[in-house]
């Protein structure tokens, strides 16, 4: 009578759906609490990193407070701290003590570039700035144009070597100095050229001045300087967010690099520049450079297709990588590296670095060239460029120790890549 009276089927069922709808709940609440806890942390993460790195508000203060008491002058100080014309825009920052923003000064499109109180001023062989005014004491007070010049020409040979004419560059530096252009150097724009020569990308654009391999610097104040804008960078590559891109194998990331580039005829001039650069800093006239980084994200190219060097902080003169690595303590031959990519081996009976470098730039200039110029590249000529890549690839050692090979390869592939695009408007 009672399970006549009481059929327990009735309540049984709501409380089967009451349960599942608790759970499902619980469910709910639980993902949406792990993905707040997650998104909260990649914010976080995420902006305390470009706390870190992104400085160039600081830099520009720092720079600013000094030109205010006087202590620093050059072309673009009155339009950075005084009329505000000169703007930081998106932070492009890779390392904190190197600041890199996109900026605007008027109608002018450039990049920025400010160093951190704790930079070295050299990447190899300088000394770390240990004072807030200690990169800009120098030339100081009394000096004449003459003896700064001769400051000039000593600091010059000891880093590219006692060339022929480096009289042309000095006179070369003194006119940047001349920043205002009224014929006469101030004793704070003096300075604030002197910190910048001691930058090696400062340095490789005055030696490469009239080649065009670097962009053209606009203006500076102290050691921040204003470089014009290169529409196209990196030369190649897409930039994914890291969690996605934990994700990708390898080889399929070397594919989608590939995806967004110019036609082939365009990279093939791209290339050519690139081969001219190598060619330009080996035994060019103001001595040999080592390229210590050559990756994608160091280089892009205007809109004529021709090839700026984005980042130089990492092509330095032999002559003070040979000075400075030797003095290396090693135990093996990885110790030996300096940048990405610059190895020499270590000599295990002293436990010091040797100084010959065990590739040459043109053989990483290849290797980085390798997937780019290959892809797309026209049937009737691709298995060549394949074998000519791959013999530079492999070349070995110094290029002094090869010279003759090294500049038969190299001719042989600028002569390959413009046969086939001479005739086209993209040569």
């Amino acid at each position: 009578m009672a399970r006549g009276l009481f059929p327990w089927g009735f309540f049984r069922k709501p409380l089967y759906i009451q349960a599942r709808f608790s759970y499902l709940h619980m469910k709910y609440l639980f993902f949406s609490w792990l993905a707040v806890f997650v998104g909260s942390w990649i914010v976080y993460v995420e902006y305390s990193s470009y706390t870190e790195m992104c400085r160039g508000h600081e830099c520009k203060n720092s720079i600013c407070d000094k030109y205010k008491k006087g202590v620093i002058d050059g072309s673009a100080c009155s339009s950075l701290c005084e009329k505000q014309t000169l703007y930081l825009g998106k932070c492009l920052t890779a390392n904190p003590n190197s600041q890199v923003y996109s900026g605007s000064w008027g109608d002018l499109e450039g990049v920025i570039k400010c160093q951190m109180e704790e930079a070295p001023r050299y990447d190899l062989g300088g000394e770390p700035r240990k004072e807030t005014s200690a990169a800009f004491n120098k030339p100081t007070k009394g000096t004449s144009v003459e003896k700064f010049r001769e400051m000039i020409t000593d600091h010059l040979k000891a880093k590219v070597g006692d060339q022929a004419n480096l009289a042309e560059l000095a006179t070369q530096v003194l006119s940047i100095a001349d920043g205002n252009k009224d014929s006469h150097i101030s004793l704070p724009e003096a300075r604030s050229t002197w910190a910048l020569l001691q930058l090696n990308e400062f340095l490789l654009a005055l030696v490469l001045h009239d080649r065009e391999h670097t962009p053209k610097l606009l203006g500076f104040c102290g050691d921040l300087y204003v470089m014009e804008k290169v529409p196209h960078s990196p030369l190649y590559g897409i930039s994914l967010p890291w969690i996605i891109e934990m994700w990708i194998p390898a080889g399929l990331r070397r594919s989608m690099d590939q995806w967004f580039t110019p036609s082939w005829p365009h990279k093939a001039k791209i290339s050519i520049g690139l081969l001219e650069l190598v060619e330009d800093i080996f035994h060019g006239t103001f001595g040999s450079f080592l390229m210590c980084d050559v990756s994608a994200t160091t280089f892009g190219y205007n809109d004529r297709h021709d090839l700026k060097v984005m980042d130089a902080r990492h092509i330095v003169p032999e002559a003070i990588f040979q000075e400075v690595i030797r003095q290396q303590r090693c135990d093996v031959d990885e110790d030996c590296l300096y940048g990405a990519d610059c190895l020499t081996s270590c000599d295990l009976t002293k436990h010091r670095c040797t100084t010959e470098v065990t590739r040459p730039n043109l053989a990483k200039a290849c290797d980085a060239l390798k997937d780019y110029i290959l892809r797309g590249a026209p049937s009737d000529m691709s298995e060549e460029l394949e074998k000519q890549l791959y013999a530079c690839i492999a070349l070995k050692g110094s290029a002094e120790q090869m010279e003759i090979e090294h500049s038969l390869i190299l001719n042989n592939l600028k002569t390959l890549l413009w046969k086939k695009i001479s005739h086209t408007k993209d040569s």
